[in-house]
């Protein structure tokens, strides 16, 4: 009986969602968001703790993003959790979305879910709660 307990906690209760950790700021106001990426008292955001988005109910962050941007001849560089996308192009991190405008603007737009900067953790999911919900019931049921 014993046994199936075990088996039953290293099934149900090691259920894990995956965390993605990115980094977040701004080039604007501070310049070690530039590259190079000066990450020293830039602290690591992990996205699951991201705000709900109101333009998109129920979608969280599963990547990270960098957009560099030129605009008249000054470049700035964002980077944060990313709510929609794919990583890089074709499944290929290595290459970014590049979009040029009018009146000088360029753009480069990179996603991606595997790199360093682009860490992925453990964060318990809801399942685990549940999880442990049915173990009570399940040794208040056959144990006790």
């Amino acid at each position: 009986m014993n046994f199936y307990i075990v088996l039953f906690l290293f099934t149900f209760l090691g259920i894990e969602t995956l965390a993605i950790k990115c980094w977040v700021c701004r080039s604007d106001s501070d310049p070690k968001c530039a590259d190079p990426f000066d990450n020293s008292t830039v602290p690591i955001t992990d996205c699951s703790h991201e705000p709900d988005l109101m333009h998109f109910p129920g979608v969280r962050p599963t990547m990270c993003r960098k957009i560099r941007q030129k605009v008249n001849g000054e470049w700035r560089y964002f980077r944060s959790c990313a709510y929609l996308g794919e990583p890089g192009i074709e499944g290929d991190e290595r290459f970014c979305l590049m979009r040029t405008g009018t009146y000088n603007i360029f753009m480069e737009y990179c996603t991606c879910n595997s790199k360093d900067g682009c860490n992925t953790g453990a964060n318990l999911s809801s399942m685990s709660f549940i999880s442990l919900f049915l173990l009570i019931s399940f040794i208040y049921y056959f144990v006790g």
